[in-house]
C-alpha cells in the first residue's frame, strides 16, 4: 500500500490517516468477539518454575534464592506422589547450598515421636528400626520410600528434624466434641487457634458438603438430595470439622514457629500437605498470628492444574510436575478407621466393598482380639493387618454393645 503524502493541514492529515486505518481496520464484530473470547493460554510445561501472581515462567535460581531470604519455607505435596517428594529434596538441597542452619519439619510425625527423630539424625538404627520407633505404620501409614529420601539427606548432614503434628486421637476428638470442649491439659500443648478467615471457612465447606450424607425431605440422613453448600456449613458438625482443621494448622505453625526460635535463629522448611499452605489460608494463616511474617510458601503442581487453577493468591511460585510412579507395594487392607480408645480399637468407619465390610464389621465395633493377640492400642491391629499374606484368614473378637462376636476377616489373593 502506498505510504500517504505529507500534508501540512492537521484537518487534512487526520483525514488522512483515519482513510488509512479504514483499509486495515479489523471489523467491530470481530475485536468484540476476541475481547469476549480470548485465545487459550497453554498450559505451563512440566519442569518449570511459575508466579501465579502473573503466570510469568520463573528460574529455579532466583526462586532458591528469594526462598533462602525466608525465615519459613513451606513445601507443599501430596502425600502419595512420589514426584512431589523429589522436588521438595531438589528444594532442600537448593536451600541447603546456602546455609548450614537448616531445620527440617515433618506433618508426618507427632510430637510424641520427637527422641527417635533426634536418634535418627545421630546416624544410629538402621530405616526399619527407625521406622518402627517412630510408629511410621500407626501414625502415617504410607509407603515410607516415598519419604525415606528425605530422612537419608536430613541425616546425610545432620540437620534436626522436627515433629510438627499431634496425636490423631486428639484431632477426631476435636471433630467430635470441638476445640472449647477439650480441656487446655488435653490439647498436646496447642495454643487456640486464629479463626479461619470467611475465604478459607468457604473452601472447607466444599470439601465437607462432599462427605456430607444426603438428607431425605423428612430432616433424616441416608437416601435423597444431596446438601447445598450454604446446608452443609450450617451444620453444627461443620463447625466442629473447622476446628479440626485449625488445630492441625495451630500446632504445625506452632512447631515451626518454635523451631525459629532456636539459637542462631536457623531456617526451618515444613514439609506438609499443600491443603494446609494453598492461598496461605492454613499454617501461613497461624504463622502470622504468632508474629512470623517472613514466610515462603512452594507447591508442586501438574500441568493441567497449573492451567486450571493458578490464582495470584495460591503460592510465592508453583512448580509445575509430572506425575510418575513411586516406590510401591502391595499391601493388606482392611477398610477400616481405627482408633485407640479406653476400652480398646474402635472403629470408626468400614469401607464399602472392603474386607471388614464382608467380614459384617461395623462403625462403633471394639476390636479386642486380632490372631489371637489382645489388643489395647489400634498401632497393634495395624501390624497384625501388615502381616497377612494373600489369601489368609484373620480371626478377630470383636464387643458390639453388650455382645461379643467371632469375625474371620479373609483376604483376596492379591494385593493391589
Amino acid at each position: 500500500m502506498p505510504r500517504p503524502k505529507q500534508i501540512s493541514s492537521g484537518l487534512f492529515g487526520c483525514l488522512a490517516a483515519v482513510a488509512l486505518l479504514a483499509t486495515i481496520a479489523v471489523p467491530q464484530h470481530r475485536l468484540l468477539a476476541e475481547e469476549r473470547d480470548p485465545p487459550p493460554r497453554a498450559c505451563p510445561a512440566a519442569g518449570t518454575w511459575m508466579d501465579p501472581a502473573n503466570g510469568r515462567r520463573l528460574s529455579h535460581q532466583d526462586v532458591i534464592a528469594s526462598a533462602a531470604e525466608a525465615e519459613i519455607v513451606l513445601l507443599g505435596e501430596a502425600h502419595d506422589q512420589a514426584d512431589h517428594h523429589r522436588w521438595q529434596l531438589s528444594v532442600l538441597a537448593g536451600l541447603r547450598a546456602k546455609t548450614d542452619r537448616l531445620v527440617i519439619g515433618f506433618e508426618s510425625f507427632p510430637r510424641s515421636v520427637q527422641p527417635a527423630l533426634d536418634t535418627w539424625v545421630e546416624g544410629a538404627w538402621s530405616d526399619a528400626t527407625f521406622l518402627r520407633k517412630a510408629r511410621w505404620s500407626e501414625v502415617w501409614g504410607l509407603e515410607p520410600g516415598l519419604y525415606l529420601p528425605l530422612f537419608d539427606f536430613a541425616r546425610l548432614y545432620r540437620l534436626p528434624m522436627v515433629a510438627l503434628n499431634v496425636e490423631r486421637t486428639l484431632v477426631s476428638r476435636v471433630g467430635q466434641e470441638g476445640w472449647a470442649a477439650v480441656p487446655a491439659e488435653e490439647r498436646e500443648g496447642v495454643g487456640d487457634p486464629k479463626p479461619a478467615s470467611t475465604t478459607y471457612r468457604f473452601s472447607l465447606g466444599k470439601v465437607y458438603q462432599q462427605h456430607v450424607p444426603a438428607r431425605s425431605k423428612d430432616g433424616a440422613h441416608g437416601e435423597g438430595e444431596k446438601l447445598s453448600l450454604e446446608e452443609a456449613m450450617a451444620l453444627p458438625a461443620f463447625e466442629r470439622f473447622v476446628d479440626a482443621q485449625l488445630t492441625w494448622d495451630r500446632a504445625m505453625a506452632e512447631a515451626l514457629a518454635t523451631a525459629r526460635a532456636r539459637s542462631g535463629a536457623p531456617q526451618v522448611v515444613g514439609i506438609v500437605g499443600s491443603g494446609h499452605l494453598q492461598n496461605r489460608h492454613g499454617i501461613p494463616h497461624q504463622l502470622a498470628d504468632l508474629g512470623v511474617e517472613n514466610v515462603k510458601v512452594l507447591l508442586p503442581m501438574s500441568p493441567a492444574a497449573a492451567c486450571e487453577t493458578l490464582n495470584p493468591g495460591l503460592a510465592d511460585a508453583v512448580f509445575v510436575v509430572e506425575r510418575q510412579d513411586g516406590p510401591k507395594r502391595p499391601r493388606p487392607r482392611l477398610g477400616v478407621i481405627i482408633e485407640t480408645a479406653e476400652e480398646g480399637v474402635r472403629i470408626r468407619d468400614v469401607a464399602e466393598g472392603s474386607v471388614a465390610a464382608a467380614a459384617e464389621l461395623q462403625a462403633g465395633d471394639l476390636v479386642r482380639e486380632a490372631a489371637g493377640q489382645a489388643l489395647e492400642r489400634h498401632s497393634e491391629l495395624i501390624e497384625i493387618v501388615q502381616r497377612q499374606a494373600p489369601g489368609t484368614w484373620l480371626p478377630m473378637r470383636v464387643q458390639r454393645g453388650e455382645e461379643t462376636l467371632d469375625v474371620v476377616a479373609r483376604f483376596p489373593t492379591a494385593f493391589e
